[in-house]
């Protein structure tokens, strides 16, 4: 994660803390500068449409809360509703349903509560984050990461959070959210679990990856930071892991590297931002 002006917030009590909903509508000025970004490239107009539609739903859905001294006006909230709906495009918003608080603070913030473990194991942690998501709770974000969002650079908190969200509807987080039909739950598991040893492998021993190390956190989080490189670089996923970017590709129902027309050219990994 990158430093930034830390706020401190404790977990439990965010939702006793945040009650009210605020309206927001969407902000046209805003929902147009956001097109232009490169995670929107390729978009064709029926697309745009239906992710405007979702943006909309998103907003009239969700209760946006600021914190530690933020107001959340109507242009951040279209675009942190922009960049959230683009993974359910094709698969529909039910996905973001059981859920109903987004709280925004300006930087980064210290994340104080309890976090299970895989082997069901509780543990109170404190760290600095960009980001959380809770189940069937709120979800944190920091604005100035917002703001970095959307420029074809594979860092996008937004995505990376609702990827949770995503993983989070059959239970805890744990790489493996709920799988469509034609989706081969041992084919999911073997390929992400192939590509997740491979990146620690290749990081553990000192070489520089074009996949935010950060991944190799858990399972978890390497669903969230694949989810975030599928639309904001799909070339270095396909490159990097390209059993795990087909099954993406199915999961999500788009193809971003079809739509933007990329062919694979490497990309440096020096100029990657790291999380």
């Amino acid at each position: 994660m990158r430093g930034r002006d830390v706020k401190h917030i404790p977990m439990t009590l965010l939702a006793s803390l945040f009650g009210g909903k605020e309206e927001h509508a969407l902000d046209e000025e805003t929902w147009q500068a956001l097109m232009g970004l490169a995670v929107f490239d390729g978009l064709d107009a029926a697309e745009r449409v239906r992710l405007r539609e979702l943006a909309v739903r998103l907003l009239a859905d969700k209760a946006f809360s600021g914190a530690g001294g933020i107001e959340v006006d109507d242009g951040m909230a279209t675009a942190i509703a922009a960049f959230a709906v683009l993974p359910v495009l094709n698969i529909g918003y039910d996905w973001y349903e059981g859920w109903r608080e987004i709280v925004v603070y300006a930087g980064e913030f210290i994340y104080d509560g309890e976090q299970m473990d895989e082997a069901g194991v509780v543990h109170h942690v404190r760290h600095v984050r960009s980001g959380e998501a809770m189940r069937g709770g709120p979800m944190v974000l920091s604005w100035e990461d917002v703001e970095h969002s959307g420029q074809g650079d594979g860092f996008n908190v937004v995505i990376h959070e609702f990827a949770h969200k995503l993983d989070m509807k059959n239970g805890n987080a744990n790489g493996r959210p709920p799988l469509h039909s034609g989706i081969a739950p041992a084919d999911w598991a073997r390929d992400f679990q192939s590509a997740y040893d491979d990146l620690c492998r290749r990081a553990d021993g000192g070489a520089e990856t074009s996949i935010d190390p950060y991944a190799m956190e858990s399972p978890a989080e390497f669903f969230a930071v694949l989810s975030e490189y599928f639309f904001e670089a799909p070339d270095l996923l396909q490159q990097a892991y390209p059993e795990v970017y087909r099954l993406l590709t199915r999961f999500f129902r788009q193809d971003p590297l079809a739509r933007l027309g990329r062919t694979c050219i490497p990309r440096s990994v020096a100029g990657m931002k790291s999380g």
